[in-house]
């Protein structure tokens, strides 16, 4: 259950890896104290009141994506309000990429795994690797890089610079390794000066209209 769920929950590949690691191929099953804290901060995650709004529309979303050594984030809002969370950990050969190639990957992800919201409609991507900005015109791309300029294209988006600061919520998505993750967020501490760095309101569950 709590895979089904982990678009909604931030961070959640960060906070579910030691569980996941269980499920490997030659991996003994030991339950360890990191296993419980991350069992345990599933459930509270899975039982706690969500904190994210449905779409309306077609206008007005926002990808916010950050890139670090640990993983790849990003945001997902619309008309200023949180759709959705994502996040993955770096593949074995991505840890090797440049810093402009990760920051490229992480807006990639938020295409492909939002595509059913972004493909067709105007957005914008905001990422705090100001280079992104002249992806369209940079010359000397390598193959990689090319590949990934085809998909950005069939989008109409644009690319704005936001800094690090700005842009926290994705930027502890990438970072995090055992905290957030993702399925019905809570609305605690850590979240609420997170949402009201973004200029966001936090909303009860109470006045979420989900059907």
């Amino acid at each position: 259950m709590a895979g089904y769920y982990r678009k909604f929950v931030k961070g959640f590949s960060q906070i579910s890896t030691p569980l996941t690691r269980l499920t490997q191929k030659s991996v003994p099953f030991v339950w360890t104290p990191e296993c419980e804290a991350s069992f345990q901060r599933l459930k509270e995650c899975l039982t706690s009141a969500p904190v994210l709004a449905l779409p309306s529309g077609t206008e007005g979303f926002q990808v916010f994506s950050d890139a670090s050594l640990k993983g790849l984030g990003c945001v997902l809002m619309q008309h200023g309000q949180v759709i959705a969370y994502a996040s993955r950990q770096l593949k074995p050969h991505e840890k090797n990429y440049p810093t402009h190639d990760l920051e490229l990957a992480a807006v990639v992800f938020a295409l492909k795994i939002w595509r059913h919201y972004l493909y067709g409609v105007r957005c914008e991507i905001f990422t705090d690797h100001k280079s992104l900005k002249y992806i369209f015109t940079q010359k000397d791309l390598n193959l990689r890089q090319r590949r990934w300029l085809e998909l950005i294209k069939d989008y109409d988006l644009t690319i704005q610079y936001q800094p690090g600061k700005a842009n926290v919520v994705a930027d502890a998505l990438s970072r995090k390794s055992s905290g957030f993750s993702g399925i019905q967020l809570t609305c605690d501490d850590f979240l609420i000066r997170d949402l009201e760095r973004l200029q966001l309101e936090v909303v009860s569950s109470s006045d979420l209209d989900v059907a």
